[in-house]
């Protein structure tokens, strides 16, 4: 017989939705959670501020398309806006929350990194600050993809000098 130990995970915070600004959508903290693999160590009071700041990062950077679109097209949401259905979601919409899923955990990731919880001894702390660096670069990477993909513009430009 065996002893198997299982950490009780925390209680799931009610966390109430995040109101977007009418064009975008509104998003789930429970969703983002869920969707990002975040665990109980990012609380609910770090999560909150963390989701609000990708999704005025994502906003701004968007904020010239969709005034277009409101303007010239008069969609009144992102939804509207012509796009492939997937899963009975538009296209536009899981490009958004990939684009902020990926800030967030960018954000999160250079927020809360400290040298002083990494492994020390045998460069362990250079090898994993090195891996973060890494990480780092991946979900910035795939936050432009998903703005790229979002707007229908190639992802990468290439330039012969």
């Amino acid at each position: 017989m065996s002893f198997i130990v299982t950490a009780n995970p925390p209680a799931a915070p009610q966390e109430g939705t995040v109101s977007n600004d009418g064009f975008f959508p509104d998003m789930s903290p429970q969703a983002v959670r869920d969707a990002c693999r975040l665990d109980g160590t990012v609380t609910k009071e770090r999560l909150l501020p963390a989701l609000q700041d990708a999704m005025l990062s994502v906003n701004a950077e968007l904020q010239a398309w969709a005034d277009e679109q409101r303007s010239r097209w008069g969609y009144a949401t992102l939804d509207e806006v012509p796009a492939p259905q997937v899963g009975g979601t538009s296209a536009k919409v899981l490009y958004y929350q990939r684009a902020v899923h990926y800030c967030l955990m960018a954000d999160l990731a250079e927020m809360y990194r400290n040298i002083s919880s990494t492994p020390s001894g045998s460069g362990k702390a250079d090898r994993v600050m090195e891996e973060l660096v890494v990480q780092l670069g991946d979900h910035r990477r795939k936050q432009r993809w998903a703005i790229s993909d979002l707007l229908g513009v190639a992802r990468c430009t290439v330039e012969l000098l």
